[in-house]
């Protein structure tokens, strides 16, 4: 198009005498949403729609002739000096290319800033550069669209990022914990291995051994007189009766085990009893003094598996204060209602630092807290260097 005709394509230039073409021209560029405008080889407007013009606070008269660049393409987003050499818009006719941008800010009339994205095409007539028409659209929304995508998106892959990590820890815990569960598995074998054989072993060889005896002496061949057969009687009765002693040993060790494995005070008294039980057992071998406070109210007994868990935590519970407290006393408060079931076990020894129980290598406290996740409860730790600890099982019963 000859840059002498841009001018048809003002709207304040459209006539019922012009040709139909121009007024469907200046029709179109009316009823186009974007802005658009026309400049000359000096970069001056030689036409602009009226929603170019108001994105950028003008009439259209206003803006006719004046140099486009100096308008609203002066300065770069922050503000610094944007020389027309650098501009996209004159190279599009300068060096007859096309442009399409989408990364910078065009000025409005009050100095105000929008992104906007434009496409400058070179207006070419007869081979030669006449200048070029441009077309902008605001694009404040869309990029305030994808900074909040891209924020959220910043958020998310973060939050993915601390959760992945999270599972991570957690997993190599759980891997940690139950490779501990494993070897305490097996020291408790092995424990039980050593108590059989070391107790009822030797035992039952020393029965085997008076067994033995007995049924030798009884296969020798009569005759004695009766002062030596008098005091073979008397020697049958000592081994019979070591022998009894021997059985009455084996009885109470067999006894002794069955009960580290499974107390049948739980399965015949129930819990509050076996908690009682394990409580004097505990402060009776380990030379504590014991305050105890225990009210179950009217709560019913736990079902099998959850009184065996209550009860295995109440068991680490004391063989923490047993094997890092060095204390002289323990309490001891249970206390339940129809709501929840709370136990704790306060010792008056060394305490610890917060960290000593968060610490991957705290199995202990890995696995009571495990037992009373399981059952929906959770395990509160207070513990203060040089003052003790208190370990609480607060455990929902509904």
């Amino acid at each position: 198009m000859h840059a002498d005709a841009l001018h048809l394509l003002a709207p304040a230039g459209l006539s019922p005498s012009q040709p139909l073409w121009q007024n469907q021209l200046g029709l179109l560029l009316e009823s186009t949403g974007e802005g658009i405008f026309g400049v000359d080889l000096d970069g001056h407007c030689m036409f602009i729609n009226r929603a170019g013009a108001r994105m950028l606070g003008f009439e259209p008269a206003e803006v006719l002739g004046h140099n486009m660049h100096d308008l609203t393409h002066h300065s770069h987003a922050d503000g610094s000096h944007y020389p027309d050499t650098d501009c996209p818009i004159f190279n599009a006719f300068r060096q007859g290319l096309p442009c399409r941008i989408d990364s910078e800010v065009f000025w409005r009339r009050d100095r105000s800033a929008f992104a906007v994205e434009y496409s400058s095409y070179p207006i070419v007539d007869s081979g030669q550069v006449r200048g070029a028409v441009i077309t902008f659209v605001d694009i404040t929304e869309r990029k305030r669209a994808a900074d909040a995508l891209h924020k959220a998106k910043a958020e998310l892959e973060l939050r993915v990022a601390e959760r992945t990590g999270e599972l991570s820890a957690a997993l190599a815990q759980q891997r940690e914990l139950a490779a501990y569960s494993e070897t305490v598995r097996e020291e408790e074998r092995t424990r039980i291995a050593r108590e059989v054989h070391d107790e009822l072993g030797s035992l039952l060889v020393a029965m085997k051994m008076d067994v033995n005896w007995l049924d030798k002496r009884l296969a020798e061949q009569p005759g004695r007189d009766a002062e030596t057969a008098q005091a073979m009687r008397e020697r049958m009765r000592c081994k019979c009766q070591n022998m009894s002693r021997l059985i009455e040993r084996a009885v109470d060790n067999v006894g002794r085990i069955i009960t580290d494995l499974r107390p049948s005070i739980l399965d015949h008294q129930g819990l509050w009893a076996a908690l009682e039980w394990q409580a004097h057992e505990f402060v009776e071998t380990a030379e504590l003094e014991l305050e105890w406070d225990m009210q179950p109210g009217e709560t019913p007994e736990l079902p099998g598996p959850a009184a065996m868990a209550v009860f295995r935590i109440f068991q680490e519970m004391l063989s923490n204060v047993g094997r890092h407290a060095q204390a002289s006393r323990l309490a001891v408060r249970i206390a339940a209602d129809p709501e929840r079931l709370r136990i704790t076990v306060e010792d008056n020894g060394n305490g610890a630092s917060a960290e000593a129980f968060e610490a991957p290598t705290a199995y202990g406290v890995m696995g009571m807290r495990e037992r009373a996740r399981h059952l929906g409860g959770h395990i509160a730790i207070s513990s203060e260097v040089g003052h003790g600890c208190a370990f609480t099982l607060v455990l929902p019963l509904r």
